[in-house]
């Protein structure tokens, strides 16, 4: 029987000859600790990169990358930083990844040629003995769209920080705190929040919100309504590592915390990336109608601030829910949204395991995403098929490198065995010492409050 080693050594042994897709760069090249790299070009036009150590395990990690704007460099990725990659090259791991074929919401083409990039894989060195589907944010997604959609292709799957939620969910309740915020901080104001023409004028929408949140920031009323809006994406009050941790009922300092991912929000996805998503959707995705603002922040998982806050100011939080609930609603496109449904939401229907792991402090995409998944699957009947742990740490996608391995030997158990092994913290965090004693291991006992506007094919909304 031919091994994966043994069909490396040949592979690595012949004749190297380029394709016609492949990159003018030469095709193998051997660095220092003995890893053969590989660069390629796909039919679509995305790049791939693999690397494969000369004592290859026989398991290949297939890589998927996040979201990188319209305009920004797009360099094909097999891992998500380099400390992770080498450790996992260290262990015997061969990876690889593409570029996706175009930046922005590409979810259809780069689920495509993260398939074509395995198959270029299998054509160079041999089908692994084992393939596992990962990814980070964006990549999260294109991760679990491989695992519903194609699962004959891989043996398990992992999301780190994933937009697990999908897309239809995603943008919704990117919606939601921008329109509280425009509702009680800029009343008057013509900015759109959809239907957005261009990327320059996402960027003007964009500025006129960010100097209205910097502006409401400087009075004790503003800053409990940038809390709300804030409390309307469930972002938490410590949410980046530059940040102080702050006390569980220091409200100041929480507030303070989350204006700054506020303001992030509304420069990174609130227009720009929500005018390339419409573009491709061919319209205006989301929607508040029958919304009830009042029962959707009851559920957020930072409520208690924002009540503390409006407390503290001698504003009545009441009357400003009651605001956004009166102002008028956005209606969505239906042949966009169900585009979106089609490319980018998930019907709950694991073949294969999938682990997720999420860090309790994302600003981005907030960790009651998982609770968005869970719900899916729970109503697919494949629960039992899907773990999800938790990194106390701030911040999106702000994992180490032990942290992740850990996560992947867990899988990897649960591939070979057909039984999930211990998950619990304790258990994690040892796999992530044995791992690399030096990294930070932060798994913690962790259950996330329900994703507040949940989306998937299993409970699809009809309130558009």
């Amino acid at each position: 029987m031919t091994t994966p080693r043994s069909r490396l050594r040949t592979a690595c042994a012949a004749a190297v000859v380029l394709t016609a897709t492949a990159l003018p760069a030469p095709a193998f090249a051997t660095s220092a600790n003995d890893t053969t790299h590989v660069d390629g070009r796909l039919p679509s036009g995305a790049t791939y990169t693999m690397d494969v150590p000369t004592r290859w395990n026989g398991t290949v990690l297939l890589f998927s990358h996040g979201y990188n704007d319209v305009g920004t460099p797009n360099p094909a990725e097999n891992a998500p930083d380099d400390a992770t990659k080498s450790l996992l090259l260290r262990e015997g791991y061969a990876l690889a990844g593409s570029s996706y074929a175009s930046t922005g919401w590409a979810l259809p083409g780069a689920v495509d040629d993260q398939l074509a990039t395995l198959s270029a894989f299998d054509e160079r060195f041999g089908a692994a003995h084992r393939t596992v589907a990962w990814g980070r944010s964006y990549g999260g997604m294109v991760t679990t769209a491989i695992a519903e959609r194609h699962p004959e292709r891989i043996d398990g799957s992992m999301s780190l920080c994933g937009l697990v939620h999908g897309g239809v969910a995603n943008w919704n309740n990117t919606l939601d705190p921008v329109f509280a915020l425009k509702t009680l901080l800029a009343p008057g104001s013509d900015v759109p929040l959809v239907n957005l023409p261009s990327q320059k004028a996402a960027t003007a929408a964009a500025d006129t919100m960010v100097a209205a949140v910097d502006k409401a920031q400087t009075s004790a009323g503003g800053r409990a309504r940038i809390a709300l809006a804030a409390a309307l994406h469930n972002i938490p009050g410590w949410n980046d590592e530059k940040q102080p941790r702050p006390g569980a009922s220091d409200w100041d300092a929480q507030q303070a915390n989350q204006y700054t991912a506020v303001k992030g929000l509304l420069k990174v996805a609130a227009f720009n990336r929500r005018q390339e998503s419409e573009t491709r959707s061919g319209g205006n995705t989301s929607w508040n109608t029958g919304v009830d603002y009042a029962e959707l922040f009851a559920r957020s998982s930072v409520h208690k601030e924002v009540r503390e806050l409006y407390r503290k100011a001698g504003l009545s939080l009441r009357d400003d829910l009651a605001a956004i609930n009166s102002a008028p609603r956005v209606g969505a496109e239906p042949d966009a949204v169900a585009w979106m449904r089609r490319t980018s939401t998930f019907t709950g229907k694991l073949e294969k395991p999938q682990f997720d792991v999420h860090t309790t402090g994302d600003p981005l995409v907030p960790v009651q995403t998982e609770s968005a998944l869970r719900r899916a699957v729970t109503a697919a009947g494949t629960s039992n098929l899907l773990r999800q742990a938790y990194t106390d740490n701030a911040g999106h996608c702000t994992f180490s490198a032990a942290e992740q391995v850990a996560a992947l030997h867990t899988l990897e158990d649960r591939i070979d065995t057909g039984k999930w092994p211990a998950a619990d913290p304790g258990t994690l965090n040892s796999r992530a010492a044995r791992a690399n004693a030096s990294d930070p291991a932060r798994y913690v006992d962790y259950r996330p409050t329900p994703y507040l506007r949940p989306y998937d094919r299993a409970h699809p909304a009809d309130d558009q």
